[in-house]
């Protein structure tokens, strides 16, 4: 009977031994895979940030004296393949003059091609749910600053091939600040 009684015992000491060391394991794996994944997401997060700072830099290199906007494009074309979610950065830059003031300014990208019906066989509408962010929005920017904006468009793939023109329209303190344009064509997958 004592035995027996010791048998058990030692059985209970090296299942629960095993048990902590599997336990003990197990936790190290999840602290080494939280290590891992935070890692990937910090470089993920650098990388994106050297990207929007070298297009933020490219965008300046497009300002000249006098120049109130700017679209980053080769060529004002951006050839968009349908269900491809693409994005065009853009700059506005507060030229005003006399107002040491930070000026509202609002922004909006519109379809502004009269033939989009007979070029394309879709309607204004249809053309303008491309965009799916960055269609318009109120900025503050002060004298001399510039504001980057990025317009995402995503074409469906039923949408048919063909280029449209944009117009990105500025406005500051509700009167006509700067344009600007941009084409967008629509190419299959």
């Amino acid at each position: 009977m004592k035995e027996l009684m010791r048998r058990r015992k030692r059985g209970a000491i090296e299942m629960s031994i095993g048990t902590i060391v599997v336990i003990v394991l197990a936790m190290a794996m999840l602290v080494f895979g939280i290590i891992l994944i935070n890692n990937i997401r910090q470089g993920a997060v650098s990388n994106v940030n050297q990207m929007n700072d070298k297009v933020k830099d490219q965008i300046n290199k497009l300002f000249v004296e006098d120049k109130k906007t700017v679209v980053y494009l080769p060529n004002q074309i951006a050839e968009i393949k349908q269900n491809e979610d693409w994005g065009i950065a853009f700059g506005i830059k507060n030229l005003a003059k006399g107002t040491a003031q930070t000026s509202s300014f609002d922004y909006s990208v519109v379809v502004s091609d009269p033939n989009v019906q007979k070029n394309c066989g879709v309607s204004e509408t249809t053309i303008r749910d491309w965009i799916k962010t960055g269609q318009a929005d109120k900025v503050n920017i002060a004298p001399g600053d510039t504001y980057y904006g990025i317009v995402r468009f995503l074409i469906p793939e039923s949408s048919p091939l063909c280029t449209v023109r944009f117009h990105l329209e500025v406005k500051m303190n509700n009167a006509v600040y700067a344009t600007d344009f941009f084409d967008v064509e629509a190419t299959a997958k």
